[in-house]
């Protein structure tokens, strides 16, 4: 639609409302039963844990780190670690500091839904998701928690221009009512269909790609019934990357919802097979760490050490100490104890002391 008063803008654009006017192809049947099943076996595995905080932890920090970067935002996952022991505001918008901030954030969002919060989805959550995101980093001044006011775009010159302020309040009350009653497609299509939709309303001045993304693993798990939010997208969609954005601009261009939704099933599949492979092999590392320290008599601290490894790969004396409610000493022996039975590697050049345990970093964030 034209637009005025916008410098450099002539037209945005405005998605029709939910439900989309599409017919559910024939074609797609294989690839959706395919998706569900993939869905079903990663799930299934993830109800046999005994306590799925020890791999959710690991899929959320690596989904930040790969959302993150579909934005631009790169950070070194040991660095990224280092820095959720003792995160902090950067100083100015040129500190590195703000990437890992970010990543930082994006994390503790994906957790709002698992630590209490028992908002139901709705715009209500969806401004606390972008708030949680865009605390204390750059675009922070972009009224974090609050929907835009101005009209903005993608790119100089602008690739995509949302549609302007004044559309803004029919289609997020359209969106927030396909939320809450649900139509007739599959959940899992539905879930993909609210994604573009949120993509292309682009709500936010800042944060928007992220909050999408962060939206998408919640409707995917609440919708399909998931024990917990064991897909992520993210990791898919970055390395497919032009054609993720091509596929959201066929919707907007020629209502190619075929495409979109092909594209974005086999991207489950892909996912939750990845995902799969990682959450057993950190099963995997957490009965050998534990046989290990069996093996050798260690004590009940050390095991506790080890389940805690799986939340943070990287640990401090300190928090060592504070975890077991032991001395100091005591804790630096511990750790080296799990040094020698190569459980843990100390970090040269880190004070506090500080180890790592590089086996899990390695699953967690190869590719």
């Amino acid at each position: 639609m034209p637009i005025t008063g916008a410098r450099g803008i002539t037209h945005a654009f405005v998605p029709s409302k939910l439900p989309p006017k599409w017919d559910w192809p024939n074609d797609l049947w294989p690839l959706l039963l395919e998706a569900h099943q993939a869905l079903s076996v990663l799930d299934g595995t993830g109800r046999h844990l005994q306590n799925p905080d020890l791999v959710l932890r690991s899929l959320q920090n690596r989904e930040a780190q790969k959302s993150s970067s579909l934005e631009g935002t790169f950070t070194d996952p040991q660095e990224q670690l280092l820095f959720a022991l003792a995160p902090r505001e950067a100083s100015s918008k040129e500190d590195p500091v703000n990437a890992r901030r970010e990543v930082f954030n994006y994390a503790r969002a994906l957790r709002v839904r698992r630590e209490g919060q028992d908002l139901p989805l709705s715009l209500r959550l969806i401004k606390q998701l972008h708030e949680v995101l865009m605390t204390g980093v750059r675009g922070a001044e972009r009224d974090p928690g609050n929907f835009r006011r101005l009209q903005n775009q993608i790119g100089q010159p602008a690739r995509f221009v949302p549609p302007p302020v004044p559309e803004l309040p029919a289609l997020l009350d359209n969106f927030e009512r396909y939320l809450h009653e649900g139509e007739a497609l599959d959940p899992l299509v539905r879930a993909f269909v609210a994604h573009y939709q949120f993509e292309a309303i682009h709500p936010f001045m800042d944060g928007n790609g992220r909050v999408g993304r962060l939206l998408l693993a919640v409707t995917i798990a609440e919708w399909c019934g998931l024990a917990n939010q064991w897909l992520y997208m993210s990791d898919y969609f970055d390395r497919n990357k032009d054609r993720y954005i091509d596929y959201l601009f066929g919707v907007s261009a020629r209502g190619d919802w075929h495409n979109w939704i092909a594209f974005c099933l086999r991207g489950v599949v892909e996912q939750a097979k990845d995902t799969l492979w990682r959450y057993e092999k950190l099963i995997e590392l957490h009965r050998d760490f534990h046989d290990r320290v069996n093996k050798h008599g260690a004590s009940v601290r050390h095991s506790r050490l080890v389940d805690e490894l799986f939340l943070r790969p990287v640990i401090q004396v300190t928090h060592a100490r504070n975890l077991t409610n032991v001395t100091y000493p005591t804790a630096r022996t511990d750790l080296r104890q799990l040094e020698r039975l190569k459980i843990v590697t100390e970090l040269p050049g880190q004070s506090p002391i500080t180890y790592a345990c590089l086996p899990i970093i390695e699953v967690v964030y190869k590719d």
